[in-house]
């Protein structure tokens, strides 16, 4: 799995049921690490996108300084056709998505399960859901931020798929 072998990034896929909080937010803090920039290509999708993203995941990413360009709420569909990249690695972020049916993924892409709790599902004050949404958006940070720095070109398969566990019970 070494990205220069291969001459192009690492195809990440984060899946989560609606596709309008977690996997958006983990999306765009993934096309944005800084030390690793260009190392990954990262995508969301759902199961059953909402169709739009939630209001709160764009004004957290946009507080962080991050583009929300090309951000949008879509269905795995896209990603499981014969004209999608092909994924190197694909993360389920919410619990539903973990236990739903996947699709066949070309080129059996490391997978493993990063839940967090669904910050759009917080009801509350207005402090309530912005924390729900920052402190979801800071779990899926260091998450990625372990992720980037894993040696990829020293891991087997097998050490992989434990080092992409150990990240997601971080």
């Amino acid at each position: 799995m070494n990205p220069e072998s291969s001459h192009r990034p690492y195809n990440v896929l984060f899946l989560c049921t609606g596709n309008s909080a977690r996997s958006i937010m983990a999306e765009a803090l993934m096309n944005n690490v800084p030390a690793h920039l260009g190392k990954f290509r990262a995508y969301s999708a759902g199961s059953f996108p909402k169709g739009e993203v939630h209001p709160l995941a764009l004004e957290i990413i946009r507080h962080a300084g991050l583009s929300t360009e090309g951000l949008r709420s879509k269905s795995w569909d896209e990603f499981s056709g014969p004209d999608a990249p092909q994924m190197d690695f694909v993360f389920t972020v919410c619990d539903n998505a973990a236990s739903e049916p996947c699709p066949v993924w070309p080129g059996k892409p490391a997978t493993a399960h990063w839940g967090l709790p669904d910050p759009a599902a917080v009801e509350g004050s207005d402090s309530v859901r912005h924390k729900a949404f920052h402190d979801a958006f800071h779990r899926l940070r260091q998450r990625i931020e372990l992720f980037a720095e894993l040696p990829f070109d020293k891991l087997d398969r097998m050490s992989l798929q434990a080092e992409l566990a150990r990240v997601g019970r971080h």
